[in-house]
């Protein structure tokens, strides 16, 4: 049987993992969606150097998904449904600009890094779909704030 201090120890490791693990996560989509947004014309040349049809429409969707749903992952709000989001959003961006079966040699290397990066990523984000934001989310403030009201009205 666990101790209440050990209970305590292992619940406050769990708060500050969660949260460390949303705000890193959302780091790199929140960036990404920065870059697109900056760097917009180089990112279109970049979609159709990859065969990308309307790449000038798709460039906006890509943005937008990774500035929202990183700034929801980041703020803990909506955790599952943006993390959600990021995983359909990264599987098929991982195997259309990651592909590193179908590049030339001297780039092998350098796609296999990027399309095991994404995967590990895709598995980030469904560790958080599977156990939600973390006490330090906004998903979880207002179960904290309702979860007394319930304990006397309950009793």
């Amino acid at each position: 049987m666990q101790s209440n201090t050990q209970v305590s120890v292992t619940s406050a490791i769990t708060d500050w993992a969660a949260l460390s693990a949303r705000v890193l996560l959302a780091a790199l989509f929140l960036w990404s969606g920065y870059a697109k947004l900056v760097y917009l014309d180089a990112n279109v040349g970049y979609m159709k150097a990859y065969g990308m049809p309307a790449a000038e429409f798709l460039i906006w969707p890509a943005l937008l998904v990774e500035l929202a749903a990183g700034a929801m992952l980041l703020a803990g709000w909506k955790t599952r449904w943006a993390a959600l989001a990021l995983v359909l959003f990264t599987i098929p961006a991982t195997l259309i600009f990651h592909a590193y079966w179908g590049v030339p040699a001297d780039q092998v290397l350098n796609q296999q890094i990027h399309f095991v990066k994404n995967f590990a990523l895709v598995g980030g984000l469904l560790a958080v779909i599977a156990h939600g934001s973390g006490r330090f989310g906004l998903d979880r403030a207002g179960a904290i704030r309702v979860e007394p009201a319930r304990r006397q009205a309950l009793a």
